[in-house]
């Protein structure tokens, strides 16, 4: 498996500054997060009892990343941000990495079983993960409501499989794990006893979290719920008091489909994988239906500045005021300001009225970054070497589907090199157009790009 920059990079280091949360201090918190997620239209299922035990006192509730990659992405900000919102409104978050769940797979909403990693690439995305939660919750500060951070293997790898059948699994019977909707979606398609066993093994988590760190809550999104309950019933029935957990609605897209993943596939958190840029423009493309929507969930603007915001945006959509806050907001959060300042100067290349000083103020990756999904064109720098005629390279390249109508764009004032408008049918492209020694942008129209690569 490769291993990517994330555990080095130091974007993911813990930085107190960077961290908007609020401390439990001594007095009684205000904040009702049940009724802020209700507001938010993002609770799903919830135990009875849950919201007051919230309201009575700090309460320590966890939630579960299981180690399939070396980097969360955007569909795991849901729970990322339930643990932010945990510790803002008083309450100690728990995350716990799956070093031991990972190995199995959790088959919710899944329609065949995944590929089983080996120990090695397990410890190294559970190490990622660590790094990259530190980001968001605060793990070292003395306060009472500092996060924590547990990993399931450390609990499970002396755990022998008959120790854990007979103290165990004897609690819950087949028939109610048979009941479970992530086992009888699979019925039909066939699942092992591997994944059978995971609601089991994640029931017995919060039961080991009740036991030895007074953790009263399970949190995560409705796929979980079958798992999190099994949980409680574990709790129950083998003598536990009162436990608490409640689930967020699955995020989809206005057409029904699984949000957080772009043309290219995941949009990632570590910068690596998905850089800031493309980030950005992840959310600056979100489209109207969506936006509202993902506002509510992922922003942390009070719901009523929001709902100002929808308003706003809805009176002139053009200007993708949603788009932008959320966009803005959330690039800084996963990233930093100085990323969300080259982001939006990098959007104003092509899609703004940037100059070439900015352009040739990239480096190479920078530019590669805002010109991904741009078509592109390759030569060799020895046609520069005398000065290449423009229209000739423009059909000859293909970026023009013949000379006479690249002639004609030319003759129109439709064409720029490296952002700066042509003005002469006889302009000869030289080794001093080139960005970064090797690239030349050229522009048709007002939106119309492509780079071409000299080698």
């Amino acid at each position: 498996m490769k291993k990517t920059a994330l555990c080095n990079n130091k974007q993911y280091i813990h930085k107190a500054k960077t961290l908007r949360y609020f401390c439990l201090n001594n007095k009684k918190h205000t904040m009702n997060l049940i009724a802020e997620l209700r507001e938010r239209n993002l609770l799903q299922d919830i135990i009875p009892g849950t919201e007051e035990q919230l309201i009575k006192e700090m309460t320590a509730g966890y939630i579960g990343f299981d180690p399939t990659a070396d980097s969360l992405h955007v569909g795991n900000l849901v729970p990322i941000t339930l643990l932010m919102r945990l510790q803002r409104a008083g309450h100690k978050p728990y995350a716990l990495v799956g070093g031991a769940t990972g190995m199995i797979g959790d088959p919710s909403g899944k329609s065949q079983e995944r590929n089983l990693l080996d120990m090695e690439s397990i410890q190294h995305n559970c190490d990622c993960i660590r790094r990259q939660l530190g980001k968001f919750i605060d793990f070292n500060s003395s306060s009472p409501n500092a996060a924590v951070m547990v990993n399931n293997y450390d609990w499970f790898k002396n755990f022998s499989f008959l120790d854990f059948i007979r103290d165990i699994g004897k609690h819950i019977s087949v028939n109610y794990m048979m009941a479970k909707d992530s086992v009888k979606n699979r019925l039909e398609t066939g699942m092992s006893f591997t994944e059978f066993s995971y609601q089991l093994i994640q029931g017995f988590d919060f039961f080991y979290l009740y036991n030895n760190h007074k953790v009263l809550m399970q949190v995560g999104g409705a796929d979980q719920w079958g798992n999190i309950v099994t949980g409680t019933e574990l709790i129950r029935r083998k003598g536990g008091g009162d436990t608490f957990a409640f689930t967020c609605k699955l995020i989809t897209k206005s057409d029904g489909s699984k949000f957080g993943k772009s043309e290219s596939g995941n949009v990632w958190l570590d910068r690596e994988r998905t850089s800031p840029y493309q980030f950005y423009q992840f959310w600056m493309k979100l489209p109207d239906a969506d936006a509202a929507k993902m506002a509510l969930v992922f922003s942390f603007k009070p719901v009523d500045e929001i709902k100002t915001l929808i308003v706003e945006h809805e009176a002139a959509p053009h200007q993708r005021k949603l788009q932008k806050a959320l966009a803005e907001e959330l690039t800084i959060m996963v990233h930093s300001e100085e990323d969300l300042s080259f982001a939006k100067q990098a959007s104003e290349i092509l899609f703004g009225q940037s100059s070439i000083e900015v352009l040739r103020s990239l480096n190479e990756k920078q530019l590669l970054e805002v010109m991904d999904g741009v078509p592109q064109v390759t030569s060799t720098k020895a046609s520069l070497a005398e000065g290449a005629d423009l229209i000739s390279f423009l059909a000859d390249s293909g970026v023009f589907p013949s000379k006479g109508e690249a002639k004609k764009m030319l003759q129109n004032g439709g064409v720029s090199i490296n952002k700066e408008k042509v003005t002469g049918l006889d302009f000869k492209l030289s080794e001093g157009h080139l960005l970064n020694d090797k690239y030349i942008l050229v522009q048709k129209g007002k939106s119309n790009y492509t780079l071409a690569i000299f080698g």
